[in-house]
């Protein structure tokens, strides 16, 4: 079973309680929900050093090189530093040290430049590495056959990617950062990458709508899977799906173009639909 003794365990679970990504976990047997944990707590170290603009580049990426050094020695067997954590999720669930790389290939992305409308093949790029990946991890932890686990992360992970994507887009050109490919803003006939132009510009809209449309064709194919009831323990991706499904559901009709307001699931819906995954799958 996973043992959970990072020193900053405690507060990452504090700042998890309460998200679907949390309710999602509780409703897993103890050993996958530990190992869940452990990948999150990692996605998040990693992600913490990516987003730090109060750091130079330089520095960030000499910690991302840490992180890759650490994972070399967990899975030699060595004295693993801040991956030390991970050896029990590792040991019981087969993951894979590709895909925590993997990961740390996002999080460079974002440490080398600020991404300003990357064309499509680097988006999805990025998606695989940040997203697709974590799915693949974690779908080893849910205990699914290894076809239809890559398939799941691939879909699911994609969906939920471009979900964040359209709902961050403000927070994120606050940052100097701009996920919408730029093939889809020059369709819109927007012809800036700047971000905070590109997020100002009533044209977004169009651009938002048709990469939610291929969200909802990642969606879609998810649910197709799961709906074949593959081997495994599916209900927290069923309810993931369910939730970001929402979110994104919710922003279409709110739509993008400025002003805008960040769309949140309130507690009592959230309840409702963990409810309704428990009861119908």
């Amino acid at each position: 079973m996973t043992d959970l003794t990072h020193p900053d365990a405690a507060q990452f679970k504090a700042r998890v309680s309460g998200s679907s990504f949390y309710t999602a976990m509780l409703l897993m047997p103890k050993a996958q929900r530990e190992a869940m944990f452990a990948i999150y707590m990692y996605c998040r170290l990693v992600d913490d050093i990516a987003d730090d603009g109060t750091r130079p580049r330089d520095v960030r990426a000499t910690e991302l090189v840490q992180w890759r050094r650490d994972l070399d020695a967990l899975y030699a067997g060595r004295p693993a530093g801040q991956a030390a954590f991970l050896q029990g999720a590792v040991r019981d669930f087969g993951l894979k040290q590709a895909d925590f790389l993997a990961v740390i290939d996002g999080m460079d992305m974002d440490v080398a430049a600020d991404i300003h409308a990357p064309d499509r093949a680097t988006l999805a790029l990025y998606c695989d590495r940040v997203a697709c990946a974590v799915g693949r991890l974690s779908t080893r932890i849910f205990g699914m056959d290894e076809a239809p686990g890559l398939e799941l992360a691939h879909n699911l992970g994609n969906a939920l990617q471009l979900t964040n994507i359209l709902r961050d887009i403000d927070e994120d050109a606050d940052i100097n950062r701009l996920y919408l490919p730029r093939e889809r803003l020059v369709e819109a006939g927007i012809e800036t990458t700047d971000p905070l132009a590109v997020v100002a510009d009533p044209w977004v809209d169009v651009a938002c709508r048709k990469i939610a449309a291929e969200a909802l064709d990642y969606f879609a194919a998810a649910d197709r899977l799961l709906r074949a009831k593959p081997r495994g323990h599916l209900l927290a991706p069923r309810l993931m799906a369910a939730v970001y499904g929402a979110l994104l559901q919710d922003m279409l009709k709110v739509g993008w173009a400025p002003p805008r307001r960040r769309v949140k699931i309130s507690k009592p819906r959230l309840l409702y639909i963990v409810a309704r995954c428990c009861v119908f799958g």
